[in-house]
């Protein structure tokens, strides 16, 4: 096989900067596409965390030009040699991304994010120019990136430079897409025959999802799962129609992990370090999160990990709605993260309310995130929908059980546990409901009273493997469908 130019578009990179799952796959597949000699280039905004951050950051000598709302703008650029074959650029203008979040606070979006990622959708293009970067394949990613597509096949057609790109684009949340007023078309710079049915608009307005969706040569999902899931009324949010239209171009491959960071037997961030065939330091992990939040109780009795987004789509309603029942089982929670305003204040109450049973700390916390997954014995997502989710996939490396509701990757990486064939690595759910969740936990409590059995489940789940190995060949070949059309 050919050795490929891919051009990778993320709003967001880790360690750079981070909201969610997509920040460490723009890190991660990048780097296990380029570890195979193909070269690989990343694109990102240069966010305030990534100038606040301490990073080892280089200027580019040129300037990157494009026109907006009437004006050339000149932009530096600042790149990083992060591996062989690897480097990630940073496009930096202050008015659209230094600021304290990436796309808006826990009240609401930034009003300017249509023009701010216009703006970065195309530089995109012109920093392949600008880098002298010709690639086979531009891989863009959800909504922010959704306009690259579309400036490649209309501002771009008659463009010699980009004769052979392709491009594919990742749907990683359908929900989130992008959807603006209609006078964007017109500071897109965009022909105003992309405002219909046939491309951009949605419902009288402009959609970048849309555009990424039926613009890309070749569209993918973070699992298997969830690109069927996309083409019903029910996940497709508006879309699922578009979808099935391209049905024959959509590729489900599951997201990998990066075991280089998520792995207790070198996990710099725990008590104590274990694995499959000693897993005697999980205890000390244990004892040590019960510490950090204050908890009450035996070191015997199960702790609840949750590490995530507080919205909707993770549950928080059912969870909410089940917390008084929950706090009477025995068993003790810790929570992590941030999100909705009204989840955050609500957590934070309940936190009060249940002090000594119930952990909670709104915030972005990498280090107590590892913790978490090292000392939790169990690890829920009761998730609305989830369109491959990582978590369970980090919880099953640290021996803590995932209990997930199934739907999307979590359907695809959880397999249900049996004590009498002892096959299995976790539990799961299929009606989301507070009822459904609280029941499978139930199942879990009780296997978890038979030590032999807990511990033939941890093993179970601590041998799987789902590193970025497998899947960065499904998208090598994929990468390599898109360039080979014609």
């Amino acid at each position: 096989m050919r050795k490929l130019k891919i051009l990778f578009a993320s709003s967001e990179v880790a360690p750079f900067a981070k909201t969610g799952g997509l920040a460490d796959i723009s890190a991660s597949l990048p780097e296990a596409i380029a570890s195979s000699g193909h070269q690989v280039r990343v694109i990102m905004p240069m966010y305030r965390s990534v100038m606040e951050g301490n990073f080892k950051l280089k200027p580019l000598e040129k300037s990157l030009e494009l026109s907006f709302r009437g004006r050339l703008l000149k932009d530096q650029v600042f790149y990083s040699e992060i591996a062989r074959n690897l480097l990630i650029y940073f496009i930096k203008r202050d008015e659209f991304f230094d600021r304290d979040m990436l796309y808006g606070t826990s009240k609401g979006d930034y009003p300017d994010n249509a023009d701010r990622f216009i703006f970065f959708s195309k530089g995109i293009l012109n920093l392949c120019k600008l880098i002298d970067f010709k690639p086979d394949v531009i891989h863009c990613n959800d909504w922010q990136t959704g306009l690259a597509p579309v400036y490649l096949k209309s501002l771009g057609k008659n463009d010699p430079f980009f004769r052979n790109a392709r491009t594919v684009f990742t749907i990683h949340n359908l929900a989130y897409q992008g959807v603006f007023p209609e006078e964007y078309i017109a500071i897109s710079e965009l022909p105003p025959e992309f405002f219909s049915i046939k491309g951009l608009e949605y419902y009288g307005k402009i959609n970048f999802m849309k555009g990424g969706i039926l613009f890309s040569d070749i569209i993918t999902t973070v699992s298997e799962k969830y690109a069927g899931e996309i083409q019903t009324s029910e996940y497709g949010y508006g879309l699922d129609g578009v979808l099935r239209d391209r049905s024959n171009d959509i590729y489900g491959v599951l997201n990998g992990v990066d075991y280089t960071e998520w792995n207790p037997e070198t996990d710099s961030h725990l008590a104590a370090n274990y694995n499959a065939k000693d897993i005697s330091g999980k205890r000390k992990c244990k004892e040590e999160l019960i510490e950090i939040f204050k908890l009450e109780g035996s070191v015997k009795i199960p702790v609840i990990g949750i590490v995530s987004r507080l919205s909707d789509q993770k549950g928080f309603d059912i969870l909410a709605d089940a917390m008084d029942e929950l706090m009477r089982m025995q068993l003790l929670l810790v929570l992590l993260g941030k999100g909705d305003e009204k989840y955050e204040n609500k957590f934070v109450e309940l936190g009060e309310k249940y002090k000594g049973r119930l952990g909670v700390k709104v915030a972005f916390d990498n280090v107590l995130a590892h913790k978490i997954e090292a000392g939790s014995d169990m690890f829920l997502m009761p998730s609305r929908y989830e369109p491959c989710g990582l978590n369970q996939m980090y919880s099953l490396k640290y021996g803590t059980i995932p209990v997930v509701r199934a739907t999307g990757g979590l359907e695809d990486t959880i397999k249900e546990f049996d004590p009498e064939t002892q096959k299995g690595n976790g539990f799961k759910f299929a009606e989301y409901s507070p009822g459904a969740m609280i029941q499978e936990l139930k199942k879990a409590l009780e296997i978890y009273q038979n030590k032999d059995l807990w511990l033939r489940l941890m093993r179970n789940a601590m041998i799987e493997d789902f590193s970025w190995k497998k899947s960065a060949l499904k998208y090598i070949d994929i990468y390599s469908q898109a360039s080979n059309r014609i």
